[in-house]
């Protein structure tokens, strides 16, 4: 596996980097990262630097390295070079997984509007669908978005993230609250990226509505980083939202017991319908093997599972009025809620159990192999 560097995670190397990389094995995995780090706080143009800085020097591995097989996957467009270098000089077989679409989504949320750069990146999509031996797409709307680019006949299959049911259902580790959360206050919480596509603005407006209303034993905790961070502290602060409590990010194992503590996780996204059918949220697949109910407040295949399933709330976007209802109602039916949450552990455990996911996922790379 070759990878870069991220500030908010690791890579389970401890080595010091030589040459710009440092590599070893991690679970069995022969793991080779690229001193090339990233951070949700860079902008555009330092992150594309970085990227094409990463796709480069993987190319060059891809080309020098023996191997079976060449698996890549977004974002950003640029991962599938070595892929396509792979795949065209070397006769080796490319698969190609796409977790957002790209140029759609950054088109659609406003973040690149430059012609050339976003025709740049549709000649780069057209050529890594086409050079893929065999594509993954996590969601329905990313599966229809491969379609559409790739030559008649490609092989798709839609893996989405899995629910990790052994990390996130764990025998004796106790749970954990903020302490400016009381045991009897209704716990929302949100895990994740604090960015421009998560809108986090709108529980902001919620969470004033609720004050308004006097629900002060309803607490909203977001634990994570991103760009727009400071900017939702001082937001909150400024409007006086003591409702609002925000965590820095902690280590996966003391995020579990957070969302033990909590009592409905938040699936929030800024309102772009290119969002609806076209994103598979690692958090929501963490709240269903959990066990907790969701509260989603943009139409898609998520919501449509949420109202199927019946394990949570779906709010229609940009009406923080109803998202202050929905919270209402879950802290006033706390039975309800419960049943919610069953709910959403059965539809996790059913259908995304992450070990089944990893299966079909094995299953499609040594399909390729054949093709």
């Amino acid at each position: 596996m070759v990878c870069g560097s991220y500030h908010g995670g690791v890579s389970g190397l401890n080595g010091n980097f030589v040459g710009g990389k440092r590599q070893g094995v991690v679970d069995g995995i022969k793991v080779v990262e690229f001193e090339l780090a990233y951070s949700n706080y860079q902008n555009f143009l330092q992150r594309s630097w970085i990227f094409f800085r990463f796709a480069f020097r993987s190319v060059v591995f891809a080309l020098k390295t023996p191997c079976d097989l060449v698996f890549a996957t977004t974002t950003p467009l640029t991962a599938g070079l070595p892929g396509i270098f792979a795949r065209w000089l070397r006769n080796k077989p490319f698969v190609f997984e796409v977790r957002d679409l790209w140029p759609e989504l950054p088109r659609a949320m406003g973040v690149i509007t430059n012609p050339m750069v976003l025709w740049l990146m549709s000649v780069l999509e057209w050529l890594s669908y086409h050079s893929a031996h065999a594509c993954i797409g996590l969601s329905p709307g990313i599966v229809e978005g491969i379609k559409k680019r790739a030559q008649s006949g490609k092989p798709i299959a839609m893996i989405p993230n899995g629910c990790d049911l052994q990390m996130f259902a764990p025998s004796g580790v106790p749970s954990l609250r903020p302490k400016d959360v009381l045991d009897t206050d209704l716990m929302a919480i949100f895990t994740g990226a604090h960015g421009i596509a998560n809108g986090l603005d709108a529980v902001l407006d919620a969470a004033e509505i609720l004050k308004k209303r006097g629900r002060d034993d309803i607490k909203l905790v977001f634990i994570g980083d991103g760009k727009l961070k400071p900017e939702l502290c001082a937001l909150a602060k400024n409007r006086q939202l003591n409702n609002c409590i925000f965590l820095k990010p902690v280590p996966k194992t003391k995020l579990v017991q957070y969302m033990l503590g909590a009592d409905i996780g938040l699936m929030i996204l800024a309102n772009v319908p290119a969002f609806y059918y076209g994103t598979s949220p690692n958090k929501f697949f963490d709240y269903l093997a959990i066990g907790l109910p969701v509260l989603n407040n943009y139409p898609g295949w998520l919501a449509d599972m949420i109202t199927t399933h019946k394990c949570g709330y779906v709010v229609e976007p940009d009406n923080p009025g109803l998202f202050a209802d929905a919270l209402e109602h879950a802290a006033d039916h706390r039975e309800e809620l419960n049943q919610m949450g069953i709910r959403s552990h059965a539809l996790g455990r059913d259908c995304f159990d992450r070990e089944k996911m990893a299966s079909k996922f094995v299953g499609w790379l040594e399909q390729a192999t054949t093709l």
